[in-house]
């Protein structure tokens, strides 16, 4: 099996790559080396059976004011891809956010609730999917939410630096998600294209995120206290916490169609927590 794996120097594909790489023939590329204008090139060169698309732009705010470059890679890019996966009968896993819907269910979110994107991220990121869809490409698109990693910016870090920096730390607390780690998306991806069947089952959407639900300010509590840090820590509305791009109140996902299909039921953002700061130390 020969897989092509894009943006492997980012939070989800530095995983992706260490996760892979014993599965099959592995090609592994960042921006440098695979030039969005030449995504057809880097797909002819590799021949692969499986596309993963690890490359997006994540600047939710600085998508307010570059909204060319947002859609540029997270769904020009993205189209350009599937459509080389269609011509050689590849199949496409991708990934997508929480932010394509607007926050206003007051349950969890399913793949076929309706998108309603409230900030030029979410915008770009469902594009994407639309553009994969329309290709006719065999595709696997998995919405994950919050993410964070071992390594980079990410929510945890921030908090970790803060409490180093700052006499007090203000986050949001009317904002409800599962934080999810990069270990644990490439975790569940490896053990689904591990699956030689993997090819026959249905393309389409699903929901990896964490299990359990909390805020940004539980989120925040949980890593501190992890790391035995102490540091007065206040919980805040989101309008006291002005940002470029809007968040939705709910980004909590519904992974039950992931699990009826693959197997897989995510753990605890709690564990996940546990094992990415393990992987820190």
């Amino acid at each position: 099996m020969r897989i092509l794996l894009t943006g492997r120097t980012g939070q989800v594909g530095s995983a992706l790559e260490r996760a892979l790489a014993p599965l099959c023939e592995l090609t592994a590329c960042d921006r440098k080396s695979l030039d969005l204008q030449h995504i057809g090139n880097a797909v002819s060169n590799a021949k692969p059976d499986i596309i993963v698309n690890a490359a997006a732009y994540t600047a939710v705010d600085r998508a307010e004011q570059e909204k060319d470059l947002a859609f540029a890679v997270n769904a020009t890019a993205v189209g350009e891809l599937a459509r080389q996966a269609k011509a050689i009968g590849a199949l496409l896993v991708h990934f997508s956010t929480d932010y394509v819907f607007d926050g206003e269910k007051s349950s969890p979110y399913v793949e076929t609730d309706a998108a309603n994107p409230i900030n030029v991220y979410g915008r770009s990121k469902l594009e994407g999917e639309r553009a994969i869809v329309a290709s006719g490409c065999r595709h696997l698109i998995f919405r994950t939410s919050w993410v964070y990693a071992p390594k980079g910016r990410n929510f945890m870090h921030a908090i970790l630096a803060g409490a180093k920096e700052r006499p007090e730390l203000r986050v949001v607390d009317d904002q409800h998600g599962a934080p999810t780690s990069s270990l644990a998306i490439a975790g569940a991806v490896a053990q689904i294209l591990a699956d030689p069947g993997v090819a026959g089952k249905a393309s389409g959407i699903y929901h990896l995120s964490a299990a359990g639900e909390t805020t940004w300010h539980g989120f925040a509590k949980a890593i501190l206290e992890a790391r035995g840090i102490r540091v007065p820590l206040r919980a805040i509305p989101s309008t006291e916490y002005p940002v470029a791009a809007k968040r939705p109140k709910n980004s909590r996902l519904d992974n039950s169609k992931l699990a009826a299909t693959f197997g897989i039921s995510p753990a605890d953002w709690r564990d996940g927590l546990a094992a990415v700061l393990r992987a820190v130390d």
